[in-house]
């Protein structure tokens, strides 16, 4: 039997690959011969992260179409072309059984000079509304694994999976306790711990407010655990204190989750899955800059069963410190909100989409 190809692309951010590598981690563990290739675009973090798990990467001379004038929006034609030119052949050199997508621009041109070419695609939608590049190409794919209810609006309802969101295998599987995550962040176990995560890039609304309350959180014996993102870090590195860390990325959040005893996070739909998984007390910030507000969307399908808080940014100001503060001294609403996102969790969800993508293939 010939060894199973694969070809994933999604990038972008974090929301799209870390998924698409979690897809690719189970078809290793089925296929351990399983030749997969990632295409993501040419300077965004896929190139480096899809790496550092493991896989080989091309790269798109690719990019999102902007919403205001600018160059790149003249160059996107071309781009697109020039990138499912270049598609054709990275296909017809990996010869793949099945492309997948995850979403992003990145994406767009391979999955649809793969439907053009008659590889069968299956696609995999992690928000509560779509995205331009999955709705783009949803006609010709063969399947669409959805996290949300009410996705036939976007979609043919007959390709329609309900399948919930890939979570990284490190999620799924590594344990560590409070206390050894702790000592890895050198914090004092003693006090309540909030993880800030913002997003891979950073979130700076998020960023700012930290900044103006860092000192209060500190005040009622709480340590900070900051991702405050690559395009923000060197404005806020010199915040770290005793019990506050800041930090650029974290690339072990196993470790960052275990030591969390509330988490504030904004609400892409990754992120939004991982929490549901790992059952601590959520307050979400949604990022208002997204299309359809569908950040608050993820959010309030949480928070609508009582098992997370949501802020809106608009409401910040006002609201970010009372709502914090009560939360991390009320414990029997900490264990409420705990217990009730926990239901919302679908840890199968990767294993059921490489189910379906076995199916295709055969």
């Amino acid at each position: 039997m010939k060894p199973l190809k694969v070809i994933i692309s999604g990038g972008g951010t974090g929301g799209h690959i870390f998924p698409a590598i979690a897809i690719a981690d189970e078809i290793k563990s089925r296929f351990r011969q399983a030749d997969i290739l990632f295409v993501g675009s040419k300077d965004r973090m896929e190139m480096t992260k899809v790496p550092k798990a493991g896989y080989d990467i091309k790269g798109l001379w690719i990019s999102g179409f902007q919403r205001s004038l600018s160059l790149s929006n003249i160059l996107f034609p071309i781009k697109l072309i020039w990138s499912m030119l270049k598609s054709i052949f990275i296909i017809k050199k990996h010869n793949p059984q099945i492309v997948i997508g995850t979403g992003g621009f990145a994406s767009a041109p391979l999955l649809k000079t793969a439907n053009y070419m008659g590889i069968p695609t299956l696609i995999q939608e992690q928000n509560s509304y779509a995205g331009i590049t999955n709705k783009w190409v949803a006609n010709k794919t063969k399947a669409i694994c959805v996290a949300y209810a009410g996705m036939e609006k976007y979609f043919p309802k007959d390709k329609i999976y309900f399948t919930g969101n890939p979570i990284r295998k490190d999620i799924l599987e590594k344990t560590i306790s409070r206390e050894e995550a702790l000592n890895s962040f050198n914090l004092d176990k003693h006090k309540t711990t909030i993880l800030v995560i913002g997003g891979s890039l950073g979130a700076r609304t998020i960023n700012k407010t930290i900044k103006q309350y860092v000192k209060d959180l500190v005040a009622q014996n709480c340590n900070v655990v900051w991702q405050c993102g690559s395009f923000y870090y060197n404005d806020y590195k010199h915040l770290e204190e005793k019990n506050v860390r800041v930090l650029e990325f974290i690339e072990d959040m196993p470790k960052a989750y275990a030591a969390a005893d509330v988490i504030i996070s904004r609400a892409g739909a990754g992120s939004v899955s991982e929490l549901c998984l790992v059952g601590k007390p959520v307050i979400f910030i949604p990022s208002p800059n997204v299309a359809e507000n569908h950040q608050f969307k993820n959010a309030n399908a949480i928070t609508i069963k009582n098992a997370a808080i949501c802020i809106e940014e608009k409401q910040i100001n006002t609201d970010f410190l009372p709502n914090v503060l009560e939360l991390i001294q009320n414990k029997e609403k900490q264990k409420l909100l705990s217990k009730n996102i926990k239901t919302l969790a679908k840890p199968n969800a990767t294993k059921d989409i490489v189910d379906i993508i076995e199916k295709i293939i055969k």
